[in-house]
């Protein structure tokens, strides 16, 4: 049954116009005989020359904000990969100067172990 709705209520939409395509072609035809212009059924009149330099122009504005925005992201993206490279930097000097140390003492450690009293037991 919805199909029937749709039917009526498509024909009863198109019954106030009995404009079909080949009707268009003859008011077209006529119009252009008399002069007149065909009316514009929801299309885009023809810009003029003025209006396609203005929105030319919006457009290269436009793209040159988003093209300085884009710049400054980078360089703040680049300014914060900086930093952590460099706080990186100082970390793995930190973690190298403990390891270095761990290293020696350790090595002091396995020269003190064979001088141990055989009362105590060393750590294998």
């Amino acid at each position: 049954m919805p199909e029937m709705g749709g039917a009526s209520a498509s024909a009863s939409s198109g019954a106030g116009t009995d404009e079909c395509p080949k009707e268009d072609g003859k008011q077209g035809q006529l119009a252009a005989a008399t002069g007149a212009q065909p009316p514009a059924a929801g299309k885009k009149r023809g810009r003029t020359a003025g209006d396609k330099e203005q929105n030319r122009l919006k457009r290269l504005l436009r793209n040159r904000v988003s093209a300085q925005q884009a710049r400054e992201r980078k360089k703040a993206y680049l300014t914060e990969l900086e930093a952590k490279a460099k706080d990186l930097e100082l970390r793995n000097a930190e973690l190298e100067q403990r390891v270095s140390t761990l290293q020696n003492e350790n090595n002091t450690l396995r020269q003190v172990l064979p001088r141990l009293p055989p009362s105590i037991p060393p750590f294998v």
